[in-house]
């Protein structure tokens, strides 16, 4: 059942991306073209999902258990440290230049344009370098 409710909620929130223009590096780079031809567009999509968001938060903040019965997962760590910084600094200047972030690249995927096989064909292998630096700094 919990595969099932991942399944949909990931197709969910793949649909959402779509409809709200998120896997369209044009309109990505435009919303962060602050000197230029500014599409706030993007603005109004964060707030809506920031929004629909917090409700559920606020519950699952409150309970050990989600609604499938298991273990609930919530971060715990609040404090911010270098890794974290640039781990977020990475991040944008990737989302600035390529205009597609992590999401919406795998949304895009099945569309079968080569810039978002690359894209994706990246992400994995700095997920993968990540993965061996953490390995190699934690033994």
């Amino acid at each position: 059942m919990s595969r099932l409710t991942a399944f949909f909620a990931g197709l969910l929130f793949g649909i959402g991306l779509l409809l709200a223009g998120m896997a369209n590096p044009g309109k990505v780079l435009a919303f962060l073209d602050l000197g230029g031809a500014w599409d706030p567009s993007l603005a109004l999509v964060m707030i809506g999902a920031i929004a629909v968001a917090s409700g559920p938060l606020t519950w699952a903040r409150k309970h050990s258990t989600s609604l499938l019965g298991l273990p609930m997962q919530l971060p715990v760590k609040r404090e911010l440290d270098r890794r974290l910084i640039g781990g977020s600094l990475v991040f944008g200047v990737g989302w600035g230049i390529a205009g597609i972030c992590p999401g919406p690249a795998v949304a895009v995927l099945l569309t079968g344009h080569w810039q978002s096989l690359v894209f994706v064909s990246a992400m994995l292998a700095g997920m993968l370098l990540f993965a061996a630096l953490e390995n190699r700094r934690t033994h």
